[in-house]
C-alpha cells in the first residue's frame, strides 16, 4: 500500500486501513472457529445421565416424642446410565442425602468418584444416616398423617460435579442435582404385639429428576 493510496491523509490513514483489515480478518477467523465448535456441540450434544432409584431400606426412622429429633438410617441403590454414544461422564465430589417434607434428615454421604463410559451404567448403594436430628415440629404431624395413611415418602437427592469427555476433550465442571422419589409402605408388622417396630417396605422403582 503506497502513501498515494491514502490521499492527503498520509501515514495515519494507511495505518487506520491496515489495522481495520486485521480487525475484520480476527473477527472472520473467530466467527468460523466458533461456528465449527457450534457445529460439532449440536452434533455431539450430550444428553443428561439417566438415575434411577431401584431399591430402598429402611433401618431406622424415629421421631423422639417432645424433642422433634429425627433419627434415620436407611440404605439406597441408585444406579445411573450414560445415554450418550460419544460422550463419556465423570463424577466428582457427588454427595447422597435424604429429605422428608423439605428438611434434610440425614447427614451428606459421599459417593466415590470415577468415569462412566458410552452407554456404561454406575450403580451407588450407600448408606445414610442421620442421628437426632431437630426437624420442625409440623413434621410430627405430617408422619402421624403417613403413618395413617400407611405410605411415606422421603427423596433421596444426589449433589456433586460432572464433566463431559468427547474423544480427548474434556468439558469444564457442571453442578449436577438429582431428586429421586422413595416410595415406601409402612407394615406396622403383627397387630397383636403393640411393641412391634414398623417395617418400611419398598414400592417401585423410580426415574429421578435430573438438573445440571
Amino acid at each position: 500500500m503506497s502513501t498515494n493510496d491514502c490521499g492527503n491523509h498520509g501515514s495515519n490513514c494507511c495505518k487506520r486501513k491496515l489495522y481495520r483489515r486485521i480487525f475484520v480478518g480476527v473477527a472472520i477467523f473467530v466467527s468460523v472457529i466458533l461456528f465449527v465448535i457450534l457445529i460439532i456441540w449440536l452434533s455431539l450434544r450430550p444428553s443428561m445421565p439417566k438415575f434411577y432409584l431401584q431399591d430402598a431400606s429402611i433401618y431406622q426412622f424415629n421421631l423422639t416424642a417432645g424433642t422433634n429429633l429425627l433419627t434415620t438410617t436407611m440404605q439406597v441403590t441408585i444406579p445411573s446410565r450414560n445415554p450418550n454414544d460419544r460422550i463419556g461422564v465423570y463424577y466428582g465430589n457427588l454427595d447422597a442425602y435424604a429429605v422428608y417434607k423439605g428438611e434434610q434428615i440425614t447427614a451428606p454421604t459421599a459417593l466415590p468418584p470415577g468415569y462412566q463410559g458410552h452407554g456404561d451404567v454406575v450403580v451407588w448403594s450407600p448408606y445414610l444416616y442421620g442421628a437426632s436430628v431437630p426437624v420442625a415440629p409440623y413434621l410430627s404431624v405430617a408422619l402421624q398423617k403417613d403413618d395413617t395413611a400407611g405410605l411415606l415418602m422421603i427423596n433421596v437427592k444426589v449433589e456433586g460435579n460432572i464433566r463431559w469427555k468427547v474423544g480427548s476433550w474434556t468439558s469444564g465442571h457442571y453442578r449436577l442435582r438429582a431428586n429421586c422419589p422413595v416410595f415406601l409402605s409402612i407394615d406396622h408388622g403383627d397387630d397383636n404385639y403393640k411393641e412391634a417396630p414398623k417395617l418400611f417396605r419398598f414400592q417401585q422403582i423410580s426415574e429421578c429428576g435430573i438438573d445440571v
